[in-house]
């Protein structure tokens, strides 16, 4: 497999197999976020193009640190997109519950650049202080979109349990934002 360096190294090149690259590397992963939101492989499968077509147009001028993570970020903003648009058709509520969920925790309105910056860096330094077991769930609610039944299924633990735990994390992310200076 090809190293994400070199992958970034095609993209500046203009080189097309950068594109080939990125899909066999991370293609499973990001169809995997994109389905856990839209359940559907059609709509998944279109939103991990649109990640290629977008890789392909904003590198350069970015040069992502963690590639796999850059694209994961936007299939998931795609597929929270396409998720939006089909939402008037069909209802997942237990997706519009995570997002809910998630919002509440996050201050909302505008944001400067800056913000974002800063907000981003305060949510990874509250995922470092968790425990790992803390951290997987969270991730696997509020990134991967999964829902709990599914988390306790791969935890090995009852829905109620995950439910307490995700219940706990989110207040103290809310009291961490907090002390950080950010109100929701």
């Amino acid at each position: 497999m090809v190293e994400d360096n070199k992958i970034i190294e095609l993209y500046w090149k203009r080189d097309q197999s950068a594109i080939d690259e990125s899909n066999k590397k991370y293609g499973k992963y990001c169809r995997t976020i994109a389905y856990n939101i839209l359940y559907s492989k059609e709509d998944s499968e279109e939103c991990v193009n649109d990640t290629w077509h977008n890789a392909w147009r904003t590198i350069p001028p970015e040069k992502p640190s963690k590639l796999q993570y850059f694209l994961g970020r936007i299939t998931r903003n795609l597929a929270l997109d396409r998720y939006g648009y089909n939402k008037a058709q069909k209802r997942n509520s237990d997706l519009e519950s995570a997002i809910e969920e998630y919002y509440e925790c996050i201050p909302n309105g505008e944001f400067s650049v800056e913000d974002e910056v800063i907000l981003k860096k305060l949510i990874n330094e509250f995922l470092e202080s968790l425990d790992s077991r803390a951290r997987i769930i969270f991730l696997r609610r509020y990134w991967y979109a999964l829902s709990v039944q599914e988390i306790a299924q791969k935890m090995g633990m009852s829905e109620s349990h995950v439910s307490v735990i995700l219940h706990r994390t989110r207040n103290r992310f809310k009291d961490y934002l907090k002390k950080e200076g950010i109100t929701v």
